[in-house]
Protein backbone atom coordinates (compact mmCIF):
# COMPACT_ATOMS: atom_id res chain seq x y z
CA UNK A 1 0.00 0.00 0.00
CA UNK A 2 1.28 3.55 -1.17
CA UNK A 3 2.05 6.14 1.53
CA UNK A 4 -0.30 8.60 1.87
CA UNK A 5 2.27 10.73 2.95
CA UNK A 6 4.56 10.63 0.59
CA UNK A 7 3.50 12.22 -2.65
CA UNK A 8 3.42 9.64 -6.22
CA UNK A 9 4.56 7.12 -4.00
CA UNK A 10 3.97 4.41 -6.88
CA UNK A 11 4.74 6.50 -9.64
CA UNK A 12 8.71 5.92 -10.04
CA UNK A 13 9.70 7.60 -13.70
CA UNK A 14 13.52 7.26 -13.34
CA UNK A 15 13.08 3.69 -12.66
CA UNK A 16 13.58 0.85 -15.67
CA UNK A 17 10.52 -1.06 -14.66
CA UNK A 18 11.71 -4.47 -15.90
CA UNK A 19 14.88 -4.09 -14.19
CA UNK A 20 13.00 -3.03 -10.94
CA UNK A 21 13.31 -5.91 -8.03
CA UNK A 22 11.49 -5.99 -5.20
CA UNK A 23 13.28 -7.72 -2.24
CA UNK A 24 11.58 -11.28 -1.05
CA UNK A 25 12.53 -13.20 1.53
CA UNK A 26 11.84 -16.71 -0.64
CA UNK A 27 15.30 -15.93 -2.18
CA UNK A 28 17.08 -16.68 0.95
CA UNK A 29 15.75 -19.81 0.71
CA UNK A 30 18.16 -21.43 -1.82
CA UNK A 31 17.20 -24.76 -3.65
CA UNK A 32 21.14 -25.99 -3.29
CA UNK A 33 22.90 -25.32 -0.72
CA UNK A 34 26.66 -25.84 -0.52
CA UNK A 35 27.77 -29.36 1.50
CA UNK A 36 31.50 -28.47 0.97
CA UNK A 37 33.21 -27.13 4.57
CA UNK A 38 33.50 -22.87 4.34
CA UNK A 39 36.58 -21.90 2.70
CA UNK A 40 38.64 -19.08 4.40
CA UNK A 41 41.96 -17.27 3.15
CA UNK A 42 43.94 -15.52 5.88
CA UNK A 43 46.11 -12.50 5.03
CA UNK A 44 48.89 -11.00 7.33
CA UNK A 45 50.85 -8.15 7.59
CA UNK A 46 54.29 -8.51 8.47
CA UNK A 47 57.44 -10.08 6.62
CA UNK A 48 59.26 -10.73 10.60
CA UNK A 49 60.65 -14.27 11.39
CA UNK A 50 57.81 -14.09 14.64
CA UNK A 51 55.49 -12.02 13.16
CA UNK A 52 52.31 -11.48 15.96
CA UNK A 53 50.07 -10.93 12.96
CA UNK A 54 50.97 -14.03 11.22
CA UNK A 55 50.63 -16.03 14.26
CA UNK A 56 47.41 -14.45 15.08
CA UNK A 57 46.60 -15.08 11.77
CA UNK A 58 47.59 -18.89 12.26
CA UNK A 59 45.35 -18.95 15.63
CA UNK A 60 42.16 -18.05 13.85
CA UNK A 61 42.66 -20.63 10.78
CA UNK A 62 42.98 -23.59 14.02
CA UNK A 63 39.39 -22.03 15.18
CA UNK A 64 38.04 -22.44 12.22
CA UNK A 65 39.30 -25.71 11.11
CA UNK A 66 38.06 -26.47 14.32
CA UNK A 67 34.64 -25.61 13.45
CA UNK A 68 34.82 -27.45 10.23
CA UNK A 69 36.19 -25.06 7.63
CA UNK A 70 39.02 -25.25 5.47
CA UNK A 71 41.91 -22.55 5.34
CA UNK A 72 44.51 -21.24 3.69
CA UNK A 73 47.14 -18.66 4.88
CA UNK A 74 48.97 -16.69 2.34
CA UNK A 75 52.68 -16.00 2.70
CA UNK A 76 53.04 -12.51 0.94
CA UNK A 77 57.01 -13.29 1.22
CA UNK A 78 58.52 -12.40 -2.24
CA UNK A 79 55.33 -10.61 -3.06
CA UNK A 80 56.11 -7.53 -5.64
CA UNK A 81 54.79 -3.91 -4.61
CA UNK A 82 51.84 -2.83 -6.93
CA UNK A 83 52.29 -2.22 -10.20
CA UNK A 84 56.15 -2.85 -9.90
CA UNK A 85 55.53 -6.51 -11.81
CA UNK A 86 53.01 -8.09 -14.11
CA UNK A 87 49.83 -9.53 -12.58
CA UNK A 88 51.19 -12.61 -14.01
CA UNK A 89 54.11 -13.19 -11.76
CA UNK A 90 53.73 -16.04 -9.41
CA UNK A 91 52.86 -14.73 -6.24
CA UNK A 92 50.31 -12.39 -7.51
CA UNK A 93 48.96 -15.11 -9.43
CA UNK A 94 48.73 -17.58 -6.46
CA UNK A 95 47.51 -14.57 -3.91
CA UNK A 96 44.58 -14.14 -6.87
CA UNK A 97 43.88 -18.05 -7.07
CA UNK A 98 42.92 -18.13 -3.42
CA UNK A 99 40.94 -15.03 -3.42
CA UNK A 100 38.78 -16.83 -6.06
CA UNK A 101 38.64 -19.99 -4.59
CA UNK A 102 37.80 -18.70 -0.69
CA UNK A 103 33.78 -17.78 0.50
CA UNK A 104 35.19 -15.03 3.56
CA UNK A 105 38.78 -14.02 4.65
CA UNK A 106 40.51 -13.35 7.68
CA UNK A 107 43.09 -9.99 7.31
CA UNK A 108 45.31 -9.58 10.59
CA UNK A 109 47.40 -6.39 10.35
CA UNK A 110 49.89 -5.00 12.97
CA UNK A 111 49.34 -1.18 12.99
CA UNK A 112 52.54 0.77 12.12
CA UNK A 113 52.38 4.57 12.50
CA UNK A 114 48.74 4.76 13.14
CA UNK A 115 47.84 2.42 10.11
CA UNK A 116 48.06 -0.95 8.77
CA UNK A 117 51.48 -2.36 7.50
CA UNK A 118 52.43 -1.55 3.78
CA UNK A 119 52.62 -5.40 3.04
CA UNK A 120 48.90 -5.78 4.08
CA UNK A 121 47.90 -3.03 1.65
CA UNK A 122 49.91 -4.05 -0.91
CA UNK A 123 48.29 -7.47 -0.89
CA UNK A 124 44.57 -6.24 -0.60
CA UNK A 125 45.80 -3.54 -3.65
CA UNK A 126 46.76 -6.88 -5.27
CA UNK A 127 43.00 -8.31 -5.57
CA UNK A 128 40.99 -7.09 -7.91
CA UNK A 129 38.12 -5.09 -8.20
CA UNK A 130 36.82 -7.40 -11.43
CA UNK A 131 38.72 -10.07 -12.93
CA UNK A 132 37.08 -10.41 -16.58
CA UNK A 133 33.39 -10.81 -15.40
CA UNK A 134 34.14 -12.17 -11.96
CA UNK A 135 35.11 -9.86 -8.95
CA UNK A 136 36.87 -12.17 -6.48
CA UNK A 137 35.59 -10.53 -3.07
CA UNK A 138 32.04 -9.46 -3.58
CA UNK A 139 29.54 -10.55 -1.22
CA UNK A 140 32.10 -12.82 0.34
CA UNK A 141 32.65 -12.16 4.33
CA UNK A 142 35.49 -10.67 6.22
CA UNK A 143 36.79 -10.52 9.31
CA UNK A 144 39.52 -7.88 10.45
CA UNK A 145 42.27 -8.39 13.03
CA UNK A 146 45.02 -6.31 14.63
CA UNK A 147 48.33 -6.54 16.85
CA UNK A 148 50.01 -3.39 18.33
CA UNK A 149 53.01 -3.64 20.22
CA UNK A 150 51.48 -0.86 23.01
CA UNK A 151 48.05 -0.05 24.22
CA UNK A 152 45.39 -1.14 22.31
CA UNK A 153 44.22 0.75 19.44
CA UNK A 154 41.59 0.19 16.51
CA UNK A 155 43.44 1.90 14.17
CA UNK A 156 43.97 -0.31 11.78
CA UNK A 157 40.88 -2.52 11.88
CA UNK A 158 39.33 0.76 10.91
CA UNK A 159 41.04 0.82 7.96
CA UNK A 160 40.49 -2.93 6.74
CA UNK A 161 37.07 -2.05 7.41
CA UNK A 162 37.14 0.71 4.90
CA UNK A 163 38.68 -1.71 2.37
CA UNK A 164 36.51 -4.19 3.16
CA UNK A 165 33.22 -2.06 2.15
CA UNK A 166 35.76 -1.00 -1.45
CA UNK A 167 36.32 -4.73 -1.67
CA UNK A 168 32.64 -4.97 -1.58
CA UNK A 169 32.68 -8.01 1.20
CA UNK A 170 30.13 -8.85 4.12
CA UNK A 171 32.47 -7.54 6.62
CA UNK A 172 31.02 -9.12 10.08
CA UNK A 173 30.17 -6.61 13.13
CA UNK A 174 32.86 -8.21 15.39
CA UNK A 175 36.65 -7.75 15.40
CA UNK A 176 40.08 -8.16 17.33
CA UNK A 177 42.48 -6.16 18.63
CA UNK A 178 45.50 -7.28 20.88
CA UNK A 179 47.19 -4.47 22.72
CA UNK A 180 51.24 -5.64 23.62
CA UNK A 181 51.10 -8.57 20.98
CA UNK A 182 54.90 -9.56 22.62
CA UNK A 183 52.90 -10.59 26.11
CA UNK A 184 50.10 -12.93 24.36
CA UNK A 185 52.05 -15.43 23.08
CA UNK A 186 54.24 -17.89 24.30
CA UNK A 187 57.63 -19.23 23.17
CA UNK A 188 55.93 -21.48 20.75
CA UNK A 189 53.58 -19.10 19.05
CA UNK A 190 50.69 -20.08 20.74
CA UNK A 191 48.33 -17.46 21.68
CA UNK A 192 47.42 -17.35 25.64
CA UNK A 193 44.65 -17.56 27.44
CA UNK A 194 43.49 -14.14 27.91
CA UNK A 195 40.35 -12.31 27.16
CA UNK A 196 41.97 -11.17 24.05
CA UNK A 197 42.26 -14.99 23.25
CA UNK A 198 38.52 -14.90 23.87
CA UNK A 199 37.71 -12.18 21.52
CA UNK A 200 39.49 -13.75 18.97
CA UNK A 201 37.14 -16.82 19.26
CA UNK A 202 34.23 -14.78 19.18
CA UNK A 203 35.28 -13.33 15.75
CA UNK A 204 36.15 -16.67 14.41
CA UNK A 205 32.61 -17.92 15.04
CA UNK A 206 30.60 -14.53 14.13
CA UNK A 207 32.65 -14.92 10.54
CA UNK A 208 31.60 -18.87 10.27
CA UNK A 209 27.82 -17.92 11.35
CA UNK A 210 27.98 -14.90 8.67
CA UNK A 211 29.86 -17.46 6.14
CA UNK A 212 27.25 -19.92 6.92
CA UNK A 213 24.23 -17.28 6.25
CA UNK A 214 25.22 -16.04 3.17
CA UNK A 215 27.45 -18.13 0.99
CA UNK A 216 24.48 -19.41 -0.71
CA UNK A 217 22.70 -16.06 -1.55
CA UNK A 218 25.48 -13.69 -1.72
CA UNK A 219 24.95 -13.14 -5.80
CA UNK A 220 21.56 -12.70 -4.93
CA UNK A 221 23.04 -10.20 -1.63
CA UNK A 222 24.85 -8.11 -3.67
CA UNK A 223 22.66 -8.20 -7.13
CA UNK A 224 22.34 -4.32 -7.35
CA UNK A 225 19.59 -2.15 -9.79
CA UNK A 226 22.54 -0.21 -11.06
CA UNK A 227 24.57 -2.96 -12.20
CA UNK A 228 21.53 -4.76 -13.78
CA UNK A 229 20.96 -1.75 -15.79
CA UNK A 230 24.36 -1.08 -16.83
CA UNK A 231 24.06 -4.58 -17.84
CA UNK A 232 21.08 -4.20 -20.16
CA UNK A 233 22.31 -0.73 -21.61
CA UNK A 234 25.87 -2.59 -22.53
CA UNK A 235 24.08 -5.26 -24.25
CA UNK A 236 21.78 -3.08 -25.92
CA UNK A 237 25.01 -1.52 -27.43
CA UNK A 238 26.24 -4.71 -28.57
CA UNK A 239 23.18 -5.57 -30.29
CA UNK A 240 22.75 -2.04 -31.79
CA UNK A 241 26.21 -2.49 -33.32
CA UNK A 242 25.64 -5.90 -34.98
CA UNK A 243 22.64 -4.75 -36.25
CA UNK A 244 24.99 -1.96 -38.53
Amino acid sequence: MADSNVPDSNRLPNIVAELFSIPSADRFEPTDRASHPPRFLLLYGSLRKRSYSKLLAQEAARLLQAMGAETRLFDPTGLPLPDAEPDTHPKVRELRELAQWAEGMVWSSPERHGAMSGIMKAQIDWIPLAQGSLRPTQGKTLAVMQVSGGSQSFNAVNQLRVLGRWMRMITIPNQSSVAKAFNEFDEAGRMKPSAYYDRVVDVMEELMKFTLLTRDVSPYLVDRYSERKESAEALSRRVNLRSI
